[in-house]
């Protein structure tokens, strides 16, 4: 897609006479960490001046990021290194790695801050991994190219997406069984349970769908389909998602259509899309929920949208290929 400062300043991505400051709602201040998967970095924004304040070297292809429990790590996937990096927010110095299996992409932490659950591409595994101890806890054999991962809010589940396998897996936390395998569209990426722990969303990037399940019967309830005026729907790629933690809206980010889907999640119809950067790959809610960062692998730059307002308020350009976004409350 091609941009011109016209449009853009009509769409919100330069902040002009359409939307200024003035209009955005009052937002606490963050640090927001992107890796960029071309550039072996982490850029470093603050999250009120919308600024570029630092850029962390990091291991080869980063992708996945998130913070430790307590917020003074961050810790983030060296896919092509093999290997979780964990690096100090202070220092923005590597501290240590962690054991993982190939290629690992996405993770995420039990709610209690340990151990850390690591979807491994290459090897068909999600690896159980103690952050404390440096200690591999256990390896849970999945479905081909695993990839998303989420946790249920009371930490008793895990879900896991396979690409190549079209599925979501439902693992007990415990015993590290698989309790069930729900068969969604094809390519699956990202899983996400609402705050309520009834639901767990689902996108398919080659299916152009959202996979809406019952977290207690494990069907499908809903499937959220997308179409944008103009657009190709084979560029229609879900990948990201975010929900609102009142269960009131979602945010999808739909890939090379270059929008986020603003959807009602109480009657699963989508509201509105946003024109963001090219290829939006992730994003993620700042904590106050009043701005959201998305990441976008082809222009090489975040977009800024305000919540309150649904409007797309800023770009930053970033490194090559931002990928994955995390916020510090801090």
């Amino acid at each position: 897609m091609k941009f011109n400062m016209k449009s853009l300043a009509f769409t919100g991505l330069l902040t002009c006479a359409y939307f200024t400051p003035a209009l955005m709602s009052p937002a606490d201040a963050y640090t927001v960490y992107i890796s960029n998967e071309k550039d072996d970095t982490i850029t470093i924004i603050d999250s009120k001046t919308l600024e570029v304040t630092g850029t962390i070297k990091v291991g080869q292809r980063p992708r996945g990021i998130t913070l430790t429990k307590d917020e003074k790590f961050i810790l983030l996937c060296a896919s092509d290194d093999d290997t979780v990096e964990v690096i100090d927010r202070k220092t923005k110095k590597i501290v240590k790695t962690l054991p993982s299996g190939p290629d690992p992409e996405l993770f995420i932490l039990h709610p209690t801050g340990n151990p850390l659950y690591i979807a491994n591409e290459d090897d068909n595994m999600v690896t159980v991994v103690d952050i404390e101890n440096n200690k591999v806890l256990n390896e849970i054999p999945v479905g081909v190219e695993p990839e998303g991962m989420g946790i249920s809010p009371d930490g008793k589940t895990i879900v896991n997406t396979s690409e190549t396998t079209n599925m979501v897996h439902f693992i007990d936390s415990k015993t590290h069984e698989i309790t069930h395998n729900v068969l969604v569209d094809q390519r699956p990426r990202v899983a996400t349970y609402n705050t309520a722990g009834t639901e767990v969303w689902s996108s398919s990037e080659i299916g152009g769908t959202v996979n809406v399940i019952d977290a207690e019967t494990k069907e499908i309830t809903k499937k959220i389909t997308f179409k944008i005026p103009g657009i190709s729907p084979d560029t229609i790629q879900p990948v990201g998602i975010q929900l609102l933690k009142d269960g009131s809206k979602a945010f999808v980010a739909l890939g090379p259509s270059n929008r986020v889907a603003v959807i009602n999640a109480k009657t699963y119809e989508v509201e509105k899309y946003l024109l963001v950067g090219q290829r939006v790959w992730n994003l993620t809610l700042t904590p106050d929920e009043k701005q959201i960062f998305t990441t976008n692998g082809i222009s090489n730059d975040v977009s800024v949208i305000d919540v309150a307002s649904l409007k797309v308020i800023k770009s930053i350009p970033v490194g090559r290929y931002p990928w994955g976004v995390v916020i510090a409350k801090d």
